[in-house]
């Protein structure tokens, strides 16, 4: 897997989609109601100056095409919440979050999580980036969180991950948000086998973009439009996947029990009967919960 695919990282910036994100979650807390992600540092993380601007007029971000795409950013990270909540009462005590960026999950495990290790890993121009917001708006990373910059594309994610003091011999809960759309159907391969190789009880969250030959019309044009967008931004999509065939891919990877959520189904969980209307409509993004060692 690399971070680097993207012409940003590429040239040592950090990304431009990471910030669009962690914007969503923030004004996420402002404006929808009910909240369905609390998260204290969704606001701080984004650094002093942008907190102030994201405060004073968060409406400057919710045009109809922002209101989506950060009901899409909650659901995915409710997914991910809900898929560790599990995975710890299964005993799975490592959490590894790839392609951090501005993520907020470390402070969203519960302190009663005795014993759970959060290890957020990005490139290092990423991670510096987030240490100086951090750093700017009086945070820390909790005890049991630990940064890792890393630039895979000349490094292996297994290597990484042992130096940091990951238990390779030991399952774990991986998390991987807003990075698949961005990298190579390979690199996104190498990723998901080593994390099958890995214990039985190991799991994985990410989401991913539908190849738009299977999209509705209507979907297919959002996708279009964001493509475009993010393109702009130095960011381009570099894969995409029909469902059912990445589903079979998992499985002969030896992924027992995979959970593929469309836009219906992440509405119906998160965003059901709201007065404010908040849902995601998809425009080909899904998320995918699997598990090594578990039957279907």
């Amino acid at each position: 897997m690399s971070q680097t695919e993207t012409t940003a990282l590429a040239q040592g910036r950090p990304s431009t989609t990471a910030l669009m994100m962690a914007i969503a979650r923030a004004v996420h807390q402002l404006l929808d109601e009910p909240i369905v992600l609390p998260d204290p540092v969704a606001l701080p993380i984004l650094g002093p100056e942008l907190e102030r601007a994201v405060r004073d007029d968060p409406y400057r971000y919710n045009d109809p095409m922002a209101r989506p795409m950060r009901a899409a950013v909650v659901a995915r990270a409710m997914v991910a919440d809900a898929e560790l909540a599990e995975a710890s009462r299964a005993g799975v005590r490592q959490c590894v979050v790839l392609g951090a960026g501005l993520d907020t999950l470390a402070w969203r495990v519960p302190a009663t999580d005795d014993g759970m290790r959060v290890f957020e890993v990005d490139h290092p121009a990423t991670q510096a980036w987030k240490q100086d917001l951090m750093r700017q708006a009086a945070l820390s990373l909790p005890d049991w969180a630990k940064s890792v910059s890393a630039d895979l594309q000349h490094a292996s994610l297994q290597g990484v991950l042992e130096e940091a003091g990951f238990r390779g011999d030991r399952p774990a809960c991986f998390v991987w948000l807003g990075v698949t759309p961005y990298l190579t159907d390979s690199a996104i391969e190498a990723t998901l086998r080593h994390v099958a190789s890995l214990p039985p009880g190991t799991r994985i969250v990410f989401d991913y973009r539908v190849d738009a030959g299977v999209l509705p019309s209507f979907e297919r044009v959002m996708a279009a439009h964001m493509a475009e967008q993010v393109a702009a931004l130095g960011e381009p999509w570099l894969s995409a996947f029909v469902p059912e065939q990445l589903v079979q891919r998992l499985t002969a990877m030896g992924f027992g029990s995979v959970t593929d959520l469309d836009a219906p189904a992440l509405n119906a969980r998160y965003f059901p009967r709201r007065k404010d209307g908040l849902q995601t409509a998809g425009g080909g993004l899904r998320v995918l919960c699997a598990r090594v060692g578990e039957g279907r």
